[in-house]
């Protein structure tokens, strides 16, 4: 699979949009485990853009 960058919705899902989880946990839940060492680090693009590579997102579902 070719490495690509996800956005949080993509990958906590967004339900106004219709955008399904990858993996369904809250946004404070996501950050919290950001920050305990849980989930992969981001990558800051911009001031206001931060997402995850998509290879680090798989191999935690397929690990979990």
């Amino acid at each position: 699979m070719r490495n690509t960058l996800l956005r949080l919705p993509q990958i906590i899902g967004d339900r106004k949009r219709g955008i399904p989880p990858i993996i369904p946990v809250s946004r404070s839940t996501w950050f919290d485990g950001v920050k305990a060492g849980r989930f992969p680090k981001p990558i800051k693009l911009s001031e206001r853009v931060t997402a995850w590579r998509s290879d680090e997102i798989f191999a935690l579902v397929e690990k979990k």
